[in-house]
């Protein structure tokens, strides 16, 4: 039985093919599950922020790592991975169809596929580079990378702080990341499959499906999604969990510090361009099958996806 997988941007309307196309499978005796491939779907008090599918969808489509992690823990890809694949084969195990429906590229990935994932901080080590950062600012931090990694520091923007942060915490595990070597060292006839994050190898047999959609459409559907959490009370959500204390990895959710300053046109402008990068990433994606919805609505989408899967097993 092959797992599909639906990546594709936010706004395009992923969780509404993924419920069409369940509902199609069970028309045919089969028995889908979805698995969340989000990296922030996964905390409990983000619903809303965060895009999680509504009780009614939940009620029609069992989804799987959804709002199961306090607010207050950190989480990480590798985390993530161990998660995911233990749910895919436990379905699979149960000749139950597992739908991975997500947006997070790195988080499809790794439920898809075996990554060598470097591991995740100790607790309070990032807290301390986060405090670090907030007290001395990104060009400290980076002075303080050059002195014990400068090869790794003359990799890194002296402003990208996250990046900063992360190194940091790496050379405190004794896991530094190697730096790339400049464009011209680097191997001509290199393969873009020696990547494992772009190759086409799969854990299990995969029907990898992108959504896409016109972008003015698609634009308009994020904006009108945005205006949606609004109306859902998303600004208490959020002031509700920046309470609680959110997490350093929780506060990464798209609009999280936007709504804390009350910027809902920032919020539309960051949620425009992260759905951009998500198409820059499809279409890094090896053996993606693109399918354009715009003007469509999920069923037809989800009747395609069928054929799809009917003509990969034929």
């Amino acid at each position: 039985m092959q797992v599909v997988a639906l990546f594709g941007p936010t706004g395009v309307g992923k969780t509404a093919v993924a419920v069409a196309l369940a509902r199609r499978l069970r028309a045919r005796g089969e028995d889908p599950v979805a698995v969340s491939a989000d990296a922030l779907q996964v905390y409990a008090g983000l619903q809303t922020l965060t895009g999680v599918a509504s009780a009614g969808e939940r009620a029609e489509l069992e989804h799987r790592l959804v709002s199961f992690l306090a607010l207050q823990e950190t989480f990480s890809a590798g985390q993530y991975a161990r998660l995911a694949h233990a749910e895919i084969d436990d379905l699979l195990a149960a000749r139950r169809r597992p739908l991975v429906v997500g947006g997070t590229g790195l988080y499809l990935r790794a439920a898809l596929a075996e990554l060598s994932m470097r591991p995740p901080p100790p607790a309070g080590v990032r807290e301390r580079w986060m405090a670090e950062l907030e007290r001395a600012g990104a060009p400290a931090l980076h002075a303080r990378l050059r002195e014990r990694a400068p090869q790794v520091a003359r990799s890194l923007n002296p402003n990208d702080s996250q990046r900063l942060v992360r190194a940091l915490e790496l050379a405190d595990l004794g896991e530094l990341p190697e730096p790339a070597p400049p464009a011209a060292e680097r191997p001509a006839a290199a393969p873009a499959a020696a990547s494992q994050l772009w190759s086409e190898h799969m854990r299990r047999p995969t029907l990898l499906i992108g959504l896409t959609m016109e972008r003015a459409a698609l634009y308009a559907a994020t904006d009108a999604r945005v205006e949606a959490m609004l109306a859902a009370g998303v600004r208490e959500e959020v002031r509700a969990a920046h309470a609680a204390g959110a997490s350093v990895t929780a506060r990464k959710a798209l609009g999280f510090e936007e709504l804390l300053a009350d910027d809902v046109e920032a919020m539309k402008r960051h949620t425009r361009n992260y759905a951009k990068r998500q198409l820059t990433w499809m279409r890094k994606l090896a053996g993606v099958r693109v399918l354009d919805v715009t003007g469509r609505d999920a069923d037809a989408v989800a009747r395609e996806i069928v054929e799809r899967l009917d003509s990969a097993a034929g």
